[in-house]
């Protein structure tokens, strides 16, 4: 027990209002990198391993609900109240393309190719977008039950994945006929569903479950009961034998993905957690919180006498370069001003 009481997280300061959405690229050749939505319109990248701020996109002007990355961390996309998907070049900054939507985006996937991107939200509409033609008309799926929550596409871009906020239940769509050809059935609504990076098991929370499916069968694999309504949660990645789990209470907890059992539990955050993540190679995970912290926590057990000054990574206007390999990501990213002020984000 007093191994969890140790536990020491890097501490990621720098969103002015609360982070609700992260994502980790996967690993390419120069490591990997982390992405967070924040509800103060300005999504954020840093280092997947040692939390380094790297830059801001700055161009929303609304809260951003959700972030991602393409698979070799060369772009991001993301989702914002401002009724826009936005296409980022992730070496500066700037923006590619903005994708006009006619409400809220609360969701946004590349494709595994890179070549789509996939949005939803309010309107109750799938779009997919051709990033080889972002001027061209998307295509369009509409008849999905509800405001979208949460989007993903699986098996080598040929299905669709999507929740809703206001019902039950996770869709899977078949991308070329646009119908739903399974639902995965929940009490309450899907707030997070992740696709493991081997395509084996989707992860999702509902209520104060979280439940992993077959993500092939879509048979329910396992179901577990949380001590409190979850918001997210996530999968171990390399070895799949455990998972975490974040919600009201504040904290995030380690279970045994096999029996259930908590194996851990980390706290820190002063705010529910909104979204939790591992790592790629599964030696850390990140959570956001409405604290406006991103907090990321080894896997295995940190004590205080092994990282003696709890860090803080925040923007001092400097970034602490640790990798050569970080260089070319830096060069010519915009870096957001110190203390500048915020445009008020617009809440959904």
């Amino acid at each position: 027990m007093d191994k969890k009481k140790l536990a020491v997280p890097l501490v990621c300061h720098g969103h002015s209002r609360p982070v609700v959405d992260l994502f980790y690229s996967p690993i390419t050749p120069d490591g990997f990198f982390l992405i967070s939505a924040s509800k103060d319109s300005s999504p954020m990248l840093r280092n997947g391993e040692t939390g380094d701020w790297i830059g801001t996109f700055e161009g929303h002007k609304g809260a951003v609900w959700s972030c991602c990355l393409d698979t070799n961390a060369l772009r991001a996309a993301s989702g914002s109240a401002d009724f826009t998907a936005k296409i980022w070049d992730a070496l500066t900054g700037d923006v590619l393309h903005s994708f006009e939507h006619k409400h809220i985006v609360r969701a946004c996937a590349f494709s595994e190719d890179t070549h789509l991107l996939l949005t939803g939200g309010i309107e109750k509409i799938l779009r997919i977008f051709d990033l080889n033609r972002p001027d061209a008309p998307p295509r369009e799926v509409d008849n999905s039950p509800g405001s979208i929550r949460t989007v993903a596409l699986l098996h080598s871009d040929q299905t669709i994945l999507s929740s809703c906020t206001d019902t039950g239940g996770v869709r899977l769509w078949d991308v070329r006929s646009g119908k739903i050809v399974q639902t995965l059935e929940t009490e309450s609504s899907v707030t997070s569903a992740e696709v493991n990076q081997d395509g084996r098991y989707i992860t999702t929370a509902d209520g104060s479950t979280v439940k992993f499916w077959d993500a092939n069968h879509f048979g329910l694999v396992k179901s577990y009961d949380m001590p409190c309504t979850v918001e997210s949660a996530s999968l171990e990645p390399k070895l799949g034998n455990k998972f975490i789990a974040g919600g009201e209470d504040m904290w995030i907890r380690l279970f045994d993905f096999h029996t259930g059992e908590e194996i851990g539990c980390n706290k820190g955050h002063h705010g529910p957690v909104h979204c939790v993540r591992f790592s790629p190679g599964g030696e850390s995970y990140a959570s956001g919180s409405e604290d406006g912290t991103i907090r990321i926590w080894q896997t295995g057990p940190v004590t205080q006498d092994e990282n003696e000054t709890s860090p803080a990574i925040g923007l001092t206007g400097k970034v602490k370069v640790t990798a050569d390999e970080l260089s070319h990501k830096m060069e010519g990213f915009h870096i957001a001003k110190g203390g500048k002020t915020e445009e008020e984000a617009t809440d959904a």
